[in-house]
This record gives C-alpha cells, structure tokens and sequence, in this order.
C-alpha cells in the first residue's frame, strides 16, 4: 500500500492543496473540522493523526492546543507535517502502529481506510486505533461514500455509458476501480462502516454525512461563488448529517466512537 500512495501523491505535495483547491474540498475541511470538534472533550488532548497526509488536520488540533503526532505512508507527506508548528510526526502503517497501548485520547482515521481495500486490513487498522486509545477516548474514521463517483460524474457531465458498469460496481460492492481518477479504493456504504467500527470495540458509534448533498452544486458554481453559497450548504449538511435517506449524499462518512471506558 505504501509504495502505490507514494507513487500517487508523489513529492509535490498535491494532498497539501486537496482541501482547499475545490469548493467541494473546501466543504469537507470545514465539516471535519466541526463534527470533530464537537465531539472533543475539554482540555489538552493526545491526539494521534493516522494517514494524516501532510497535517492539514493536525495543523488546526495543534492550533486548537492539542498535542498532536502524525503517522504516514508517505515520506514526503511526514517531512511536511513535521515542520508543522506543535506537530510531530512520523511514517508508518495504520495496520501497525509503534504508540503503546492505551497512550492516546484521541485517534484520526481519515484516510486509511478507504485505501485499505481488504476488509481484514480495515479491521487490523481500526484493532489498532482501539489499541493505542484510552479509556473513554475518541476515534473518527472517515469512508468514501459509495454513491460519489454517481454524483460527481452525473454533475459533472461525464457519467457516459462506458462509465455505466463501474459506477454500478462500487455502489453495489464498494470496489472502486478508479474510474474518476484517484487510485483504486474501497467506497463504505454508512450501515457497512458503523459496522465496521463497532466489531472494533468501539462503542457509541454514530456515522454522520460530512459535505451533505450541496457539494455538488458548490463545484458546478465555482470558486467565485463559494462565499455567497458556504452557509447555506452548511446548514443543508446539519439537517441531514444522520437522515438514513441522505447520509449517501455526501461525497464522505465520518464514524464516531469511543473505546469503552472502565
């Protein structure tokens, strides 16, 4: 897994932008960051970021005044979250982690695993974060919805017949063969990944829609019009951010839980 998301991020630091270069993007830093925030309990944290890119997250927690290590797949992705003011980091496997058992408050899974494909490797990864959390403590842990590819191709224009059957695999199956570009994945359906969490261990698990079902409406107006249109997706994302009906809706899932507290 390490050497194909090396080769795909490469060392210009595109992930850096990846949150800030769309309107959509923009959406979903802004939902993560809220929905996290809402979900943290007071005080100074031991927050421990896992496939945390080059720290666009942990960038705003070590703001926030959290003390915040990043693990990474990706060398060059580690150097910049390195340099991060209150940021440490360092690369590794979400599936392996070096942090001792029960040493963290909080745990990011944001990335891992929908880029864990194999169902085993998702549960070792989420074992894991388990692992290494305190009694009581947080995991996020972030899944592709499986009906993105359908709506960004379908709003987009370029959803075309030879499009068809790959767009029908991943909403049926969740096997993403990169048909809109990215690499291949795994897309989560929000029943599958409250699911996945809870075989975890992890306990209280609630799944919330993070852009809600505007982002696509925000890409097609553009950058210029992000201001005018923020809010009012916002809004639509907070309405329907557990609605059963249009959880799908947004481009990602965010499951919360908690390790059992003793």
């Amino acid at each position: 897994m390490g050497d194909e998301l090396a080769a795909h991020y490469g060392e210009d630091l595109v992930e850096a932008s990846r949150l800030s270069r769309s309107p959509h993007g923009r959406l979903e830093l802004l939902r993560t960051r809220e929905l996290v925030r809402r979900e943290l309990t007071p005080g100074t944290l031991q927050v421990l970021d896992v496939g945390g890119g080059t720290g666009v997250h942990a960038a705003w927690l070590a703001g926030d005044g959290h003390r915040v290590h990043l693990v990474d797949v990706v060398p060059s992705h580690v150097r910049a979250a390195a340099a991060l003011p209150g940021v440490t980091a360092e690369e590794g496997d979400a599936r392996r982690l070096t942090a001792p058992d029960a040493s963290v408050d909080v745990v990011l899974l944001l990335g891992p695993l929908y880029h864990l494909v194999e169902a085993e490797d998702r549960a070792r990864a989420l074992a894991e974060a388990r692992r290494v959390l305190r009694p009581g403590g947080l995991v996020a842990a972030a899944g592709i919805s499986r009906y993105l590819s359908l709506m960004a191709a379908g709003a987009d224009g370029t959803l075309d017949e030879a499009m068809r059957d790959s767009v029908r695999r991943v909403i049926d199956t969740g096997c993403y063969d990169a048909h809109v570009g990215f690499v291949t994945t795994h897309f989560h359906g929000a029943e599958e990944l409250s699911k996945e969490v809870s075989r975890a261990g992890f306990v209280d698990v609630a799944v919330y829609g993070v852009e809600g079902p505007s982002w696509p409406a925000l890409d097609a107006a553009g950058d210029d019009a992000f201001g005018a249109l923020c809010d009012a997706a916002l809004r639509a994302a907070r309405l329907v951010e557990r609605d059963p009906h249009l959880v799908h809706a947004s481009a990602h899932l965010l499951a919360m839980g908690r390790a059992p507290a003793l």
